[in-house]
């Protein structure tokens, strides 16, 4: 009886197909082409199927014992998903995840010339699902690892929201001493195309020999695989859906590039070097009632009024930082209740902030008269940061803050989300 993992011919009336079986379900069969690409077979055109060679079961093998090398680092890793502790089964295209050092070692030996490992799994999910909260656990994870004196740590995430966790720690953080490096991987460990080993490898480098202290991002810096990139946490965004090179820094330069072949580091950037004098302090708490609104053409007032009684709220307004709210012409009367609608948000003690939709530039309220009007209805600038990087700096603020205190400080630079000099150019007419 053939298995899952058994090489076979299925024979049909017509066709013939050669593969490694994958699954045989109610009605199909499904097999591994030797191009690589999965087949589903209707049972019922199957006639035959032939046993060409029997599969081994699936074992991972670990590599040598994890023993602890005199002279290396120490870091730890911390898993919430599990794209870069994979291990494939190439016979059937299967993914199955470990998160123990030894399987580290044995999927990326090149690690274990690199530091000492130690390997804890706080989740094991899609970044999409990520809330508030969760930023909370890995801060206090990160927290619990510094205290036992290691050389930095890295978090292992999905790429989707991957940005904002950065910067949510780099405000939860406080006097971190040293690197906290975020990773993820734009293709899973079961293609051959997989950027997982070299952003994993380039982030231990980074560690291992820079003197770069706090939160920061580490992925590639081209689609080749030749280099990667450390990003910094509050200014960057993921610009591409699946390209290696997703992520860029918005406003900001990068940190400094990893040479993957030569292992040498190229500092770009200015950072906070490390001072083991500092204590590693997290101020964990978030506000949940925070939100994000996107401006968009044909909005209604109720999407405003929505946020009412919420403690906070970021609108990722257009251009300079607007919002419908004028009646240029008939078919815009509805937009003579948007600016009543913030008004009442605002006047609910939320906090309103805005940022603005283009990927580049900054917000300024005192351009033109549609800023002027936000501003006497509450709203605040967010001047050049993310609209991502607002929410969680907000939510970050008023967790830890008295509102009229958290309205002051969104403004400041904190942690490097805001540039804080504005040339001349930048808000020209032309």
């Amino acid at each position: 009886m053939e298995k899952p993992g058994d090489k076979v011919k299925i024979i049909c009336e017509k066709e013939e197909y050669a593969g490694v079986l994958v699954d045989k379900k109610k009605d199909t069969t499904v097999v591994k082409l030797d191009n690589g690409y999965n087949i589903g077979v209707e049972n019922k055109k199957i006639k035959k199927i032939e046993v060409v060679e029997k599969g081994k079961e699936l074992e991972i093998k670990y590599s040598a014992k994890a023993d602890k090398k005199k002279g290396l680092p120490n870091i730890s890793i911390l898993h919430t998903g599990g794209t870069i502790a994979s291990k494939v089964d190439y016979r059937t295209g299967a993914v199955y995840s470990s998160f123990k050092p030894e399987d580290l070692l044995g999927l990326f030996p090149e690690l274990g010339e690199i530091a000492n490992f130690e390997s804890t799994l706080i989740a094991n999910m899609w970044s999409d699902d990520l809330r508030f909260k969760h930023f909370s656990v890995i801060a206090e994870a990160i927290e619990k690892e510094a205290k036992k004196g290691v050389e930095g740590v890295i978090v292992g995430m999905g790429t989707d929201n991957l940005a904002v966790a950065a910067a949510a720690l780099s405000f939860i953080i406080e006097d971190c001493p040293m690197p906290v490096i975020l990773v993820g991987a734009q293709r899973s460990s079961d293609r051959g195309s997989s950027d997982a080993a070299m952003n994993l490898i380039c982030a231990a480098e980074f560690i291992a020999k820079s003197d770069f202290s706090g939160v920061a991002i580490c992925m590639h810096d081209y689609t080749s695989d030749d280099k990667c990139v450390i990003l910094p946490a509050c200014k960057t965004k993921k610009l591409h859906s699946s390209r290696r090179d997703a992520f860029k820094p918005v406003n900001d330069s990068a940190i400094a590039r990893i040479d993957y072949k030569t292992r040498k580091i190229e500092t770009i950037g200015k950072y906070l070097k490390k001072d083991k004098k500092k204590s590693l302090k997290i101020r964990p708490k978030l506000e949940e009632k925070v939100g994000l609104l996107k401006i968009h053409v044909n909005m209604f007032p109720e999407q405003f009024s929505f946020f009412k009684g919420y403690k906070g709220l970021v609108i990722e307004g257009t251009g300079l930082g607007h919002t419908p709210g004028q009646v240029p012409n008939e078919w815009c009367k509805i937009h003579e209740n948007i600016y009543p609608a913030i008004k009442k948000v605002t006047d609910s003690g939320c906090v309103v902030v805005m940022t603005t939709n283009c990927i580049n530039g900054r917000v300024q309220l005192n351009v033109y008269d549609k800023g002027r009007d936000l501003q006497k209805l509450g709203v605040v600038s967010g001047e050049d940061m993310l609209a991502e990087t607002a929410l969680v700096k907000l939510s970050w603020l008023l967790g830890n803050y008295k509102s009229d205190e958290a309205k002051k400080l969104i403004g400041q630079n904190l942690r490097g989300e805001i540039n804080p000099r504005i040339s001349e150019k930048e808000f020209s007419a032309e």
